[in-house]
């Protein structure tokens, strides 16, 4: 399975941290968030990435090259304008081929198996499902018998981290879209599947929340 990591955010809540740095480089226990992410793709077997990115993304590909650093293969799919999650995953599919394939958020950390991921025959979509942080309480999704509901109820947040197939995307037009409705619409139609994770899973969107991922990693690594 390949795998992509969006890395095209501008990282506005970031600021003024981003403004000189894109977000995907940000530094925590001693190497960049990305590479954290390469680091686990690795571990679990899967060696062909592709990264999409905008604010600063040369300095993405400068600091990463084609990827032998750690013994995997980069793609890059730069992107002039950020074309949000749905946009910037339809302009890297000829990269990533017309299997399903794993998508990682850029700006989240987590010690998910991704190796562990897979799609069944005939869904659109897998999604990794966590517990709701105290900054996005009211959730995303319901999570029932392994399908992905929607509706009234204990929902849970999505975590950043789906399984894909291609063929979600086969309506949609160039340009910059949410991935968000994409997905509901397949929830509706009952063709995806999920999991909730109760690992470790942060979503690393402000400064203060950078720096107690620095702080947490810290203590995990002294294990």
């Amino acid at each position: 399975m390949k795998a992509m990591i969006l890395a095209a955010g501008r990282g506005e809540r970031m600021r003024p941290l981003t403004d000189k740095l894109p977000k995907p480089l940000l530094p925590v226990a001693g190497k960049p968030l990305i590479v954290h992410h390469i680091e686990r793709l690795v571990a679990a077997g899967i060696r062909q990435l592709v990264i999409n990115h905008s604010h600063l993304g040369e300095m993405i590909e400068a600091q990463l090259g084609a990827g032998g650093a750690w013994g995997v293969d980069i793609r890059y799919s730069p992107e002039r304008t950020a074309l949000e999650t749905g946009g910037g995953i339809l302009r890297a599919l000829p990269l990533l081929g017309e299997k399903p394939f794993l998508a990682i958020n850029g700006d989240v950390w987590s010690d998910i198996d991704y190796g562990s991921l897979r799609l069944s025959e005939g869904d659109m979509a897998h999604l990794v499902l966590v517990p709701n942080p105290v900054h996005h309480r009211q959730g995303d999704f319901l999570l029932r018998q392994g399908r992905i509901a929607q509706g009234e109820g204990d929902r849970l947040t999505f975590s950043g981290v789906g399984v894909y197939h291609p063929r979600l995307f086969e309506s949609c037009e160039p340009g910059v879209f949410p991935l968000a409705p994409l997905l509901r619409q397949a929830i509706g139609q009952g063709l995806v599947s999920g999991e909730c994770f109760t690992g470790l899973w942060m979503d690393v969107g402000t400064p203060q929340r950078l720096a107690q991922l620095e702080q947490q990693v810290r203590s995990w690594d002294r294990r």
